[in-house]
């Protein structure tokens, strides 16, 4: 028909193993560093370190389940192309739903991050100027997408690893503004934490999305899966550790902008400003990223009529461009209506659920019983960082998630019941 434009509808498989760890890294590192500390501390406390453990141990066996997946499923998708064909199609369709609601949330919070970094003052309107200029250039093709992305990763690479250096070797002498603490976290705070700092660490998700668009996925993407998750993990302690041994859990969960305020008030205050510019460019490579995952979940969900037909749309560029819009234009919404702390919470809640529909599935493949022990430990992590997460946003999340999994059953009971069934 006219509407396809008479060419392939498939995507293109340009992205190598490098390509594909950079997208990953570009989505980890601009959401945890600069977004998910302060929550993580203000929950965790001085067991911050062993809430990034916890979150490390779900990330790791969700990472391993996803990868032996999108080896089998090598198709945009991930969890819902996974939970539909291994668990039925109402679980597939629970787990897309899951991973569009929460990871648009994520693009809102990305958008926002940027404008409380470099414009505080007019933060909703940088943070729309930045996912229309995110939009222009995945709609541009996803290699030049997977450049900027590599360019990002090595800026914030740096940036950290300098900003660690400078914290441990001149901290700051004198701490003012230390919130009262009232009383000691515990494990359950630990857990909490992990949920916080869950959110920054399921980047390489969108590795597993870009499926169709990798060269050699058998070999590709359980590689990228594990060196992404890797590299973000060391950077990740070296930052919380450089937190803790400076200015200390309290502090910390007091802060706005932490990377920035801490580089302020260090011996070389001149870091602060440059740390903001960096914030903000990272913020804006963690939307380029899950703008990019988050289209091609849209665009399997159309293949299979969960979503409207339309969005299933590629254009002669291999780009699905209606998706993208489609994303787009919802994030621009949660920028105009929300604030950055707002969505953190509730992404958590449905990504975890994501996650956890991931390794549901991964325990339906063939392996030896010690490989099915990884996904018993994913599946139950995400259940119970999940439920530990704020009430509010397990309330709002529970609610979201209800809506998908009616109006998924709904449709698959119609599929085989109706008149059109058999």
């Amino acid at each position: 028909m006219a509407a396809t434009g008479g060419h392939d509808q498939t995507l293109r498989r340009s992205l190598g193993l490098g390509d594909a760890v950079v997208v990953g890294l570009a989505a980890m590192l601009g959401a945890g560093v600069f977004v998910a500390f302060a929550p993580a501390a203000r929950a965790a406390g001085d067991l911050l370190l062993v809430a990034l453990a916890i979150a490390v141990l779900v990330a790791g066996a969700n990472a391993h389940s996803s990868a032996r997946l999108a080896a089998r499923y090598p198709t945009s998708g991930g969890a819902y192309v996974y939970g539909r064909d291994r668990l039925g199609v109402p679980w597939g369709h629970l787990a897309g739903w899951a991973f569009i609601t929460g990871k648009t949330a994520s693009c809102a919070a990305m958008a926002l991050t940027v404008g409380a970094y470099l414009m505080p003052d007019q933060q909703a309107v940088l943070a729309v100027l930045v996912v229309l200029a995110v939009l222009a250039l995945n709609l541009a093709g996803v290699q030049r997408s997977a450049r900027v992305a590599s360019a990002v990763v090595a800026l914030v690479l740096v940036a950290l690893l300098g900003f660690v250096a400078v914290m441990l070797a001149s901290p700051p002498a004198i701490l003012s503004d230390l919130p009262a603490r009232e009383s000691e976290p515990g494990l359950l705070g630990a857990v909490q934490g992990a949920g916080f700092l869950f959110f920054a660490m399921a980047g390489y998700a969108r590795v597993a999305t870009l499926g169709e668009e990798v060269r050699d996925p058998e070999r590709t993407l359980p590689r990228a899966i594990a060196l992404s998750l890797g590299v973000v993990t060391v950077v990740y302690l070296l930052v919380a550790s450089a937190f803790l041994f400076t200015v200390g859990p309290d502090w910390l969960s007091a802060r706005v902008s932490p990377v920035a305020e801490a580089a302020e008030i260090s011996g070389l205050p001149w870091l602060g400003p440059v740390m903001r510019v960096v914030a903000g460019v990272a913020a804006g490579g963690a939307l380029l990223a899950l703008l990019l995952g988050v289209s091609r979940t849209v665009l399997a969900m159309a293949r299979d009529h969960h979503l409207p037909r339309g969005l299933a749309l590629v254009d002669a560029k291999g780009v699905p461009a209606r998706a993208e819009i489609t994303v787009a234009v919802v994030v621009l919404l949660l920028v105009v209506l929300f604030d950055v702390r707002a969505v953190i919470g509730f992404s958590s809640v449905c990504v975890l659920t994501y996650y956890a529909i991931a390794n549901a599935s991964a325990l339906t493949l063939p392996g030896s019983a010690a490989l099915r022990v990884v996904p018993v430990v994913g599946l139950v992590g995400c259940v119970v960082v999940a439920l530990c997460l704020p009430v509010q946003s397990v309330v709002v999340g529970a609610a979201v998630l209800a809506v998908g999994a009616a109006v998924g059953w709904f449709r698959h009971v119609a599929r085989h019941d109706g008149p059109d069934a058999g």
